[in-house]
């Protein structure tokens, strides 16, 4: 049994669903104790713990410790991990509901399913757009089309959205499973194309969308980019706000977001998502550092070496690769000074 420390480095949910992932792939038994140490509520989520059980569901998995708040977990797979239909709902791990990240459950469940035989449908509830998680558009816009580079066969589709506290959002992903993943190499990004984006409202006036896209395309264009901005009025079970900016350059993508809360200024929601991508832009980077810390694992499961540079080396990264050299599927090395991670994978899956 694997033994992993979830105090290590940063000490969140990325150690769990790395470990959960490597788990169901490896059929490797794990054991996490110290789970999200390091967050100021530790434990088991509501979105930790249905990764835990989507985890557990598509490999028939055994485990101790999954309930809320637990920060100890064993988790030991009965078999291959198996094609199907699926629905995972976040919001059925708690009482009373949530609008936990389904973006996680789904980052956990991926790519084991990727590398199966069969395809599969994977229904996704809960919060679809939620503060410090990536957001489905970020999912469905920029972090699945840089996996398809890699040979990675899934779209998703966005059903209902879903914003923190209430949640309400549902996503639908298809995945055919190849069965085999492609290494990446990407050290330059190339010109920008274009920036596009969303600015979404549901349940508020239109004219709120409408005042976010259009400080959104202002502020881009005098920038210099090349940007197009929608203005979108969507159905939603709760009233929230928000600008989705994805850029996408020659060779990369990358995406950045601002959400709306009470008494913030539509204006200022566009503010924040330029702010992020234009610092972004500005140092040249092929990916950002959330993709970054996301092409660790398929990387790590590739048929070939991968290289990248990133704009910043967050603990995030370093923690990640850690928990994946514990598996014995790959060698990471990050040079920090060049902002460079290479991947050299030993092909055990």
């Amino acid at each position: 049994m694997i033994e992993i420390d979830g105090a290590y480095g940063e000490g969140g949910g990325q150690v769990l669903r790395t470990s959960l992932s490597l788990a169901a792939i490896t059929g490797e038994s794990i054991r996490i104790a110290g789970i999200r140490a390091k967050r100021r509520r530790p434990g088991l989520a509501a979105q930790h713990l249905t990764a835990v059980r989507a985890a557990a569901r598509i490999c028939d998995a055994k485990m101790q410790g999954d309930t809320l708040g637990s920060m100890m977990l064993e988790f030991i797979p009965g078999s291959a991990v198996k094609p199907g239909q699926y629905t995972f709902d976040v919001t059925e791990a708690q009482q009373g509901g949530s609008a936990g990240a389904m973006t996680l459950v789904l980052q956990t469940v991926l790519l084991p399913l990727a590398l199966a035989s069969a395809e599969s449908q994977v229904i996704l509830k809960g919060g679809t757009h939620v503060p410090f998680s990536p957001t489905m558009t970020y999912i469905e816009q920029v972090y699945l089309p840089m996996l398809r580079r890699m040979g990675v066969k899934a779209t998703a589709k966005l059903r209902a959205w879903g914003w923190y506290p209430q949640g309400g959002g549902e996503m639908h992903i298809k995945v055919n499973g190849s069965g085999k993943i492609n290494g990446i190499t990407l050290l330059e990004r190339g010109n920008l194309h274009q920036v596009r984006g969303l600015a979404v409202v549901t349940e508020l006036a239109s004219h709120i969308s409408q005042r976010m896209a259009n400080r959104a395309q202002n502020l881009l264009h005098q920038a210099g980019l090349n940007a197009a901005i929608q203005a979108l009025r969507e159905k939603g079970i709760a009233p929230g706000a928000g600008v989705f900016l994805t850029a996408e350059y020659k060779n990369s993508l990358t995406g950045f977001g601002g959400f709306g809360r009470l008494r913030l200024p539509a204006e200022k929601v566009a503010d924040i998502a330029c702010r992020q991508l234009l610092e972004f832009h500005h140092t040249g980077a092929p990916i950002d550092e959330h993709l970054g810390d996301q092409l660790l694992l398929p990387a790590t499961l590739a048929l070939e070496e991968s290289q990248y540079g990133v704009s910043k080396i967050s603990t995030h990264l370093t923690t990640n690769a850690a928990i994946i050299e514990k598996f014995g599927l790959a060698r990471i090395t990050v040079d920090e000074a060049k902002k460079i991670v290479a991947i050299a994978p030993h092909i055990k899956h």
